[in-house]
């Protein structure tokens, strides 16, 4: 992966950049796997880069447009993240895809399958980025996405971090309920993307009544 600075004042990215950077760089990476990493994460994706087709059931592929991954805050460090019950929000604030709004994720087609695109090469880079050996720990740990992809969650970097179970459990639960609630209008999208980024187990509590078992 090659980066290089944006120019001053211009808008126009350079020929072959398929992302900017949080910092205004450029890169030129044809993965999405570890893009910006060492920049703050990406800002945004150029050329539609960030449409990845995925296998269906039936061994062909499908192509779901997801637009650009747009962090919830910036992304300020990528080494020496803190490994606990939360993410890092200096490392892992968040993220969703643009393109994927409450009609199309409450589309009776809608399959997250069709966006899902995490390689095990990133999922050892969320482990290196908090400090533990990159590697396999069974059910004990998940590299979790932080906003769901059923509530328009990107498969960036920094909407990744690694949760230890039973805790990732109590999440997946509160996923689908906000899932359904945005689907019927009880909450909007945008508010269930920041609340289950900023603290999902107090929003666990006020939407079942009772805390998570983390």
């Amino acid at each position: 992966m090659l980066v290089g600075a944006a120019s001053s004042g211009s808008a126009t990215p350079p020929p072959g950049a398929t992302a900017r950077c949080d910092d205004g760089t450029y890169s030129y990476s044809k993965h999405h796997s570890g893009t910006c990493s060492h920049h703050g994460g990406v800002a945004a994706w150029l050329g539609g880069s960030s449409t990845a087709p995925a296998p269906t059931a039936d061994g062909g592929s499908s192509r779901t447009d997801v637009g650009q991954t747009v962090l919830l805050s910036p992304r300020t460090r990528t080494t020496h993240c803190r490994l606990g019950v939360d993410p890092d929000r200096s490392c892992s604030p968040g993220a969703y895809y643009s393109k994927l709004t409450r009609p199309v994720i409450c589309s009776a087609t809608f399959r997250t399958s069709s966006i899902r695109n995490v390689p095990e090469s990133e999922k050892l880079d969320v482990e290196a980025e908090y400090g533990m050996k990159p590697g396999h720990y069974g059910r004990t740990l998940e590299i979790d996405h932080i906003v769901s992809l059923e509530l328009g969650g990107s498969n960036d970097i920094a909407n990744l971090y690694p949760e230890r179970a039973p805790g990732y459990h109590a999440k997946d639960a509160l996923e689908n309920r906000l899932h359904s609630m945005v689907c019927t209008g009880a909450i909007t999208l945008r508010s269930a993307q920041h609340r289950i980024a900023s603290n999902w187990q107090a929003l666990y509590k006020k939407v079942f009544g009772v805390a998570p078992t983390t």
